[in-house]
């Protein structure tokens, strides 16, 4: 099974027209869009694996997504998507 993480779109990257940089949790990284039918813009949300766009989504099935990643993770997958535990929460 693959895992794949929704990322808000920041920007195009200007100088490789396949790449755009996009928030991951907070943490903004280069991600290969070039494989989308159409192109995106700051503020759209995709659905990422393995440093690819996938597709994109809408940003309620982000939100809901993220939700339940971060729902369901242990401490060491919920701090690879660069997200701490909230401090009113107990950890598992």
């Amino acid at each position: 099974m693959c895992l794949g993480i929704p990322g808000r779109v920041v920007g195009p990257d200007t100088d490789h027209p396949d790449l755009a940089v996009v928030d991951v949790s907070g943490v903004h990284r280069q991600i290969n869009v070039g494989m989308l039918d159409e192109a995106v813009a700051a503020g759209d949300w995709i659905l990422i694996h393995m440093g690819f766009a996938m597709s994109p989504m809408a940003a309620d099935e982000a939100r809901a997504a993220l939700d339940y990643l971060q729902g369901q993770a242990q401490e060491d997958e919920v701090m690879a998507l660069g997200t701490p535990w909230p401090q009113e929460t107990a950890r598992p």
